[in-house]
């Protein structure tokens, strides 16, 4: 029996240390695959700018996802969620079934519908720090760490955190490391196999 043991442990493929070598997990960050053709990419996945949209590298498959944007320079964005269907090339969003964002004015679409809308006296300005919280039905914003109380829902599938920006608006994301704690119950978004 002892024999039968030691062989299995012997062809794991580790020399018979019993240990597994486990892969490394990527950083959620933007993703330049999935992005508009004006868009630049830098700060190591983390700051958008030019004109156009981007998908983050992973979807939202966990119950309760939080991540945030922090506005550099003001401008025309938007920030949200979206299908992998979305146009990136379409500024602004919200306006088909495949993306659901708060937009700089302070209004949020779905389907070329207005969803939502902060108050006039709570519309983010640059420096500030804008926090979504998404369980699979509502997106919901935070301001500078302060539940805003505007929620909205309506897209459907798989989807991602999306941003896009225009008229010289710069964003930088933040998937982890976060500037305000996530809300009670909410966590960084995790890949596929970090959830089992």
């Amino acid at each position: 029996m002892a024999a039968l043991f030691t062989c299995c442990l012997g062809c794991c493929g580790d020399g018979g240390t019993g240990h597994i070598l486990l892969k490394e997990m990527p950083n959620v960050q933007l993703d330049t695959h999935h992005m508009g053709t004006d868009v630049v990419i830098v700060k190591s996945g983390r700051r958008i700018c030019g004109t156009g949209g981007c998908l983050a590298n992973a979807p939202l498959h966990q119950n309760k996802s939080y991540f945030e944007f922090k506005i550099q320079s003001t401008g025309i964005w938007g920030i949200g969620v979206a299908t992998q269907k979305v146009n990136l090339n379409q500024v602004p969003m919200g306006q088909d079934i495949n993306s659901l964002v708060l937009r700089h004015d302070g209004s949020m679409y779905h389907n070329n519908e207005e969803k939502n809308r902060l108050p006039a006296n709570s519309l983010p300005q640059e420096g500030d720090i804008v926090g979504i919280t998404y369980d699979h039905v509502e997106l919901n914003l935070y301001l500078n760490g302060k539940n805003m109380h505007c929620p909205a829902s309506g897209i459907r599938g798989t989807v991602f955190p999306v941003v896009y920006v225009d008229d010289s608006a710069i964003l930088d994301c933040q998937f982890s490391d976060f500037y305000h704690t996530a809300p009670q119950g909410f966590e960084k978004i995790l890949f596929e196999q970090q959830i089992f």
